[in-house]
């Protein structure tokens, strides 16, 4: 039998299956067989092909044929969170493929992960794998930094899937793909879907391995899921996706004077953007920086606090300057940063990307290399508020502390 009737075969049988076994017990197959039928996400080009040669037991921990090629060694890991973008989601199961470092989709009989060519060509080739997140949500994946297409025409990419562990069917997330990829421009960029978050890594290195964090919320942007209003800040950019780059005015701290963006400046560990509009509550907004001070002092370079005043009434630039710059030296300020836009809708700093509300009291956006972790709206400077910062904060540093290891494919 050739390789094109041994795959038509295999998916024909493996229709007759409603379940796939995993490791720590069963989910259940998507019925909608035929793409057109999906409600959820819509249908996707080849989506069959996930469940071509699928295991019996699935790990939250997978090693591809990609890890013994040739190349720059990667780990991909976080956690896949519910549509509250807080709570792990257990039991997940995410399907990956990706080409090699040449940019191809390669077949290799030898290969037991090897999809080989249907009657039009198409094929998932052998980097292609499958983990089912554990009782915290995590999981990980050791794979080698793929390849662009030789045509150039997209970004270097990883492919992915997933299965939520009911009867919600499987759709497609955004790909991962690398900030430092050239071909990934700020116009690329901006046409990005942001499926259950950005796919976006910043890749940080650990000896001789690339790791790219990624968390992953189920619902998040995808149509006709029933999680998905859940998942929509009232004001800023959703948990899971990247913080827009804006250009504020620094009334005070080390920019002082400057145009400077916060999140190209300092976007790799924690930082807290406090967003004020329309509404400033002097007494409240002096509590916070207060708050904030301390909290910079204590974490030292793990955190970065922002302040961007974006109130449009009776705005003066030299006014608004002033104004901030009394109130950082009244309080003392060292490590939180005063800045100001004209309004938290100006186009010319590009603060408007990020979608704040003017006219809600406050909006402190939590960000880890530019993602965002935590979204608050209407927060009063009160200890539970202080906790609840504290506690996300806290959450966020000690996630991938232990690195995952490798083991055999």
């Amino acid at each position: 039998m050739d390789f094109t009737s041994t795959l038509r075969t295999s998916a024909a049988l493996f229709l007759l299956c409603i379940t796939w076994n995993a490791c720590t017990g069963q989910v259940k197959r998507p019925a909608d067989a035929d793409p057109s039928t999906r409600s959820v996400g819509g249908p996707f080009e080849n989506s069959a092909f996930t469940y071509y040669g699928i295991p019996k037991f699935i790990s939250a921990t997978d090693t591809s044929p990609g890890w013994a090629q040739e190349g720059e060694k990667l780990l991909l890991t976080g956690t896949v969170l519910q549509p509250d973008g807080r709570t792990p989601a257990p039991d997940v199961l995410l399907y990956y493929y990706h080409t090699n470092t040449q940019g191809r989709y390669p077949t290799d009989a030898m290969q037991p992960r090897n999809m080989p060519p249907n009657e039009l060509g198409q094929t998932h080739g052998f980097m292609r794998g499958w983990v089912r997140t554990d009782s915290s949500g995590r999981y990980a994946i050791h794979t080698v930094r793929p390849g662009t297409y030789p045509t150039r025409d997209e970004p270097a990419h990883i492919h992915a899937t997933i299965k939520e562990p009911n009867d919600i069917n499987d759709y497609y997330i955004d790909d991962f793909v690398f900030d430092d990829d050239p071909i990934l421009t700020a116009k690329r960029r901006q046409k990005l879907e942001k499926r259950c978050g950005s796919g976006v890594l910043r890749l940080v290195k650990k000896g001789d391995l690339l790791v790219g964090e990624r968390d992953i919320i189920l619902g998040l942007n995808i149509p006709g899921h029933p999680g998905r209003s859940t998942t929509e800040a009232r004001s800023g950019p959703n948990v899971g996706e990247d913080v827009h780059s804006f250009i504020p005015n620094h009334a005070w701290g080390p920019d002082k004077g400057k145009q400077t963006c916060p999140i190209c400046k300092y976007g790799w560990y924690n930082g807290i953007l406090f967003f004020v509009g329309n509404r400033p509550d002097q007494t409240a907004i002096a509590k916070w920086l207060q708050f904030l001070e301390v909290e910079s002092r204590l974490r030292e370079d793990l955190l970065k606090v922002y302040f961007i005043l974006g109130n449009e009434k009776g705005y003066d630039h030299a006014t608004r300057e002033a104004e901030l710059a009394q109130l950082g030296a009244s309080l003392g300020l060292e490590h939180v940063a005063l800045t100001f836009v004209p309004s938290l809708a100006d186009t010319a700093s590009e603060v408007h990307l990020n979608h704040i509300d003017p006219d809600v009291a406050n909006t402190f956006v939590l960000y880890k290399r530019s993602r965002v972790i935590g979204t608050f709206t209407d927060l009063e400077p009160t200890e539970a508020s202080f906790a609840m910062i504290r506690e996300r904060l806290d959450a966020s540093v000690n996630a991938y502390f232990d690195l995952p290891k490798p083991g055999k494919e």
